[in-house]
């Protein structure tokens, strides 16, 4: 509200209200009715004006900005001031527009101009381009020319730098006098990659230049592989196997050589014929200290000259001979098994890129450990040669059986040893089986002297029935070859075999003979010889417990023989007493009242013999067990004795129970035959009256 009074105050004071006011004063009169209503319209115009809106609030603000003071003099002047500001920017407005118009002017002279020159110069360039024509046509072939000859410097640049090696390269695959390095190896492989690209340029529509350059890139690889061959083969003839440290060079080359696998098998025979000879002569220094090398020095005492015992001598060799294998094996074992499937890859691309090489082969493939032991194998074929000649001297030259034996279970245990190392198919188990079998054929003709010495002796068997000589040999050399046996690799491996060959060769024999001898001995000598000849073999193989089958056999032969003896004391009783006719007459009689009445009527039964033979019986019986032990007393084991005699006695009282009871039977079938016809006849003695000693007596006297 206070800015409509303002308002309202203002156009009161304004010159224009002022104005209006004396004007309508002046005119009340003459227009007095249109004058009221004109202001009238004009005061309800401005009270109807908004002073919200946008012009007038901007109006309001630029007043405000312009710091006037609000009087009646500035209200007055305002519309003036403003009127007059208004004409003076008209006027500078008006100005500055002639000054644009007069640039304009100079503008549009200049334009004009330039479209003079431009179309003078359109002129120009028209009758240039006209004379031009040829010349940029023919530059601009050129140009396509030059691009075109660019690009085929470019893929001549390419295609000489993939197909074509420099002479530095050249020189370096071919020549020996450089060396075989990683320079050499690089432009090997390039060459490869060359040899292998050539293919597709062979699938173009002109194959010369594919074909050529696949000529020129094959002798160049082969010219490389024979220098890597011929290089290899140097380096073998100087390696040191013992160095842990093998070249990586080495071992580089021989897996790019097994991409030739005629060359790479070559190789590895002048490798392993180096290593023969290199192996030969080591061995050959170890044995007797000296060597072919000028510059050989001896790291270890000479094996023949230390070596004074043939068991020894042997020993050690063989012992060379293992320790030798393992560092070659672990020497070759990093030059072929070390690098993995690198060299059987190697080998698979040779077959492919020779496969006329392998065309009766039907497994090419290349196995690094039979490789190895192959060559491990020819190495040391130089090696089992001098040691078969060497053992066989020693089997030769000593004729000791036990010795012999030893031999051979020592070649056996090696060949298993060697087994393990080198695989079943290796000239050192060969030569080692071989030499097995010889030693046991020169034992098995020792041990057949022997027994012909044995089966020849003139005077076999001795008084007191002891073992023979031959057979107290035999047994100490069977007690040593036991011992050996125990000692050894079949031992303890469970193989009976080499225990077989001892028992059928250093036992049995002589227990043949022994048996044989016996057989001319009358009873109870016989078994007593051939139960002291067991007994003594028995004590000898009880102290091994892998005798315990021989033992068992041994022990049914004793106690078949200990059986004949019982039988045979069993008689002696028998005989020295007098029954045995007793005995052997009422074996036939039986038990039935007919049999057992004719007793009395029997030769044997009648007074007379009874009587005498009643009292053979008593002077029998007190000495009667001392005189059956001195009977077998020749029995080395007093204790068997002892067992026998008592065996036999037993049975001898068991014969006398037998000869009384019937003898009692026959008593009382006669009693009862007397009472029942009792008359004036002689009655006749009893056969108890006759006979009476009992078998409780004869068991007490023979306990």
């Amino acid at each position: 509200m206070s800015l409509e009074h303002a308002i309202d105050r203002d156009l009161m004071e304004s010159p224009d209200f002022s104005g209006l006011a004396s004007t309508q004063g002046s005119q009340a009169n003459r227009q007095q009715g249109k004058s009221g209503a004109a202001l009238s319209n004009r005061i309800t115009s401005v009270l109807a004006g908004s002073y919200a809106d946008l012009e007038i609030r901007d109006a309001l603000e630029t007043l405000d900005q312009r710091g006037l003071i609000n009087n009646a003099e500035t209200r007055r002047q305002l519309r003036l001031d403003v009127q007059r500001e208004l004409i003076q920017c008209n006027g500078e407005v008006v100005q500055d527009f002639g000054k644009v118009a007069d640039q304009l002017k100079r503008i549009g002279a200049a334009v004009e101009n330039l479209n003079k020159c431009c179309a003078q110069m359109r002129a120009s360039i028209a009758a240039a381009s006209q004379e031009t024509a040829p010349v940029l046509e023919e530059a601009n072939t050129l140009t396509q020319q030059k691009t075109q000859v660019e690009t085929k410097q470019h893929l001549l640049k390419a295609f000489n730098a993939h197909f074509h090696l420099s002479e530095d390269d050249l020189v370096t695959l071919t020549s020996t006098a450089e060396p075989v390095d990683d320079e050499f190896f690089r432009v090997l492989t390039r060459t490869k990659k060359i040899h292998e690209d050539c293919r597709v340029l062979l699938g173009t529509e002109d194959q010369r230049l594919g074909t050529q350059i696949l000529e020129h890139s094959g002798k160049q690889l082969n010219a490389g592989f024979q220098k890597l061959h011929r290089w290899l083969q140097r380096e073998f003839k100087m390696v040191d196997l013992e160095n842990p440290q093998i070249s990586s060079s080495l071992r580089r080359a021989l897996r790019v050589l097994a991409e030739r696998p005629s060359l790479f098998e070559n190789c590895l025979d002048s490798f392993a014929d180096a290593r023969e000879n290199s192996l030969s002569d080591a061995f050959y220094s170890a044995i007797t200290g000296y060597s072919s090398d000028p510059d050989f020095k001896a790291m270890t005492k000479p094996i023949e000259l230390f070596a004074h015992e043939p068991l020894r001598y042997v020993g050690d060799m063989l012992a060379w001979a293992h320790s030798a294998t393992v560092s070659e094996r672990e020497a070759l074992e990093v030059l072929f098994i070390s690098q993995g499937d690198e060299i059987t890859k190697g080998i698979q691309t040779g077959i492919e890129s020779e496969p006329w090489s392998h065309e009766n082969d039907e497994e090419a493939i290349f196995d690094g450990r039979k490789a190895l032991n192959q060559i491990v194998n020819r190495a040391f074929s130089g090696v089992a040669r001098q040691i078969r000649q060497r053992i066989q001297q020693v089997i030769q030259s000593h004729e000791d059986p036990v010795l012999q034996y030893e031999l051979s279970s020592l070649a056996i245990f090696y060949s298993g040893t060697f087994e393990k190392l080198v695989g079943g198919e290796a000239v050192m188990i060969e030569t080692l089986e071989a030499l097995s079998e010889a030693a046991l054929s020169q034992f098995r003709a020792n041990m057949r002297d022997h027994v012909l010495a044995a089966q020849n002796d003139p005077a076999p068997v001795s008084s007191d029935l002891s073992p023979p000589d031959f057979l107290d040999d035999a047994l100490d050399r069977l007690r040593a070859l036991m011992k050996s046996y125990d000692t050894s690799f079949a031992s303890a491996s469970k193989n009976t075999t080499g225990l077989q060959v001892v028992f059928s060769e250093a036992l049995d024999p002589f227990l043949v003979v022994c048996e044989s001898h016996s057989e001319g001995l009358d009873e109870p000598e016989k078994h007593i010889f051939a139960i002291n000849c067991s007994s003594v073999t028995k004590a000898v193989l009880s102290y091994h417990r892998f005798a315990s089958d021989r033992l068992g056999e041994l022990d049914e032969t004793m106690h078949d023989h200990v059986t004949k003896l019982i039988e045979s004391q069993h008689r002696y009783f028998l005989e020295k007493s007098g029954v045995l006719q007793l005995v052997e007459i009422l074996e036939s009689v039986s038990d039935e009242p007919e049999d057992l009445k004719r007793i009395p009527e029997l030769g044997s039964f009648k007074p007379e013999p009874l009587m005498a033979t009643s009292q053979q019986l008593d002077d029998f019986l007190p000495s009667a067990l001392m005189d059956a032990t001195q009977n077998i007393g020749l029995l080395r084991d007093t204790k068997m004795a002892q067992n026998i005699t008592e065996e036999a006695a037993a049975r001898f009282c068991e014969d006398f129970e037998m000869v009384e009871s019937k003898i009692l039977a026959a008593d009382d079938l006669a009693d009862g035959i007397d009472q029942e016809g009792s008359g004036g006849e002689e009655e006749n003695p009893k056969l108890r009256d006759l006979f009476p000693r009992t078998s409780a007596e004869i068991s007490v006297l023979l306990s």
